[in-house]
């Protein structure tokens, strides 16, 4: 696809995945909508970055769990270019409870974790069905491994992005032949946002990962910025689940116990 002339939201832009996002499609000629729900410093500053490439960029502060707020990234995107070609849901969120802790989590802790990994991404889709069906855009959705693995930084985040999966499968199969609907479903990813929720876990938890991938690996931002792209560029695909793990997927393969998989990884990869 030639993306040159193209324009995107993408939303939880102003750091990680969403700002390496952001700045890999200014870089192949997209315009961009950075999007925060708290300070606009550091989105200020990657909208600076994508101009810098060339393209036009400009920050809306916004919460995906206010439909409100959905509405008007929407309203904000026509309003400056009359377009939208590519919608990246990237804004989420967690709280870290250990998932043997049943008692951290309450009811109001999964409200306002499906708020915005799951309900703030089917209200953006809406806001901006019109403009993605006119342009024959694309939608990525951010997932992750925990959808799947029943892992992750609590019980109810894990279940969010179960939800968000499936979201994307049916959002993919309405949207059609208009528009297509994808996930990406990233491992561990170097971020601060990972490494101040895990406080000094975090080494430990990084280590261990690499410990249980074929590749050896955890992910950057850019590596999910680089499928990301791909998947908006990407004519013929939709309704897919993306699993950019470094060969995580092996480290269950024994009945899902991971001392089982990679601990001896040549005895998974036969």
């Amino acid at each position: 696809m030639d993306f040159k002339g193209k324009c995107a939201i993408v939303t939880g832009s102003s750091s990680g995945v969403g700002a390496a996002t952001a700045l890999e499609l200014a870089r192949r000629g997209v315009s961009v909508l950075i999007n925060c729900s708290k300070s606009t410093g550091p989105a200020e500053a990657v909208a600076a970055q994508c101009r810098e490439a060339g393209v036009d960029a400009f920050v809306v502060s916004a919460n995906v769990a206010d439909d409100a707020d959905c509405v008007r990234l929407a309203e904000a995107a026509k309003a400056r270019w009359g377009r939208l070609d590519f919608l990246v849901n990237n804004a989420g969120t967690t709280k870290f409870v250990a998932a043997q802790k049943l008692s951290g989590l309450s009811a109001q802790d999964f409200h306002d974790i499906y708020s915005v990994n799951t309900i703030g991404v089917f209200q953006m889709v809406r806001a901006c069905e019109d403009l993605l069906r006119a342009a024959r855009g694309a939608v990525v959705n951010v997932s992750s491994i925990a959808g799947q693995e029943g892992l992750g930084s609590s019980i109810a985040y894990a279940a969010s992005k179960g939800a968000l999966n499936t979201l994307t499968i049916s959002l993919a199969r309405v949207m059609g032949t208009e528009v297509r609907v994808n996930a990406l479903l990233p491992g561990f990813i170097e971020t601060g946002w990972l490494a101040a929720g895990l406080g000094a876990a975090y080494e430990t938890s990084r280590q261990s990962y690499k410990d249980t991938a074929a590749l050896g690996e955890v992910l950057t931002p850019e590596d999910c910025a680089d499928a990301i792209v791909y998947l908006l560029g990407a004519t013929k695909v939709t309704g897919q689940l993306l699993r950019v793990d470094g060969g995580r997927a092996g480290a269950v393969c024994q009945a899902g116990r991971p001392e089982m998989g990679f601990a001896r990884r040549e005895r998974c990869l036969r």
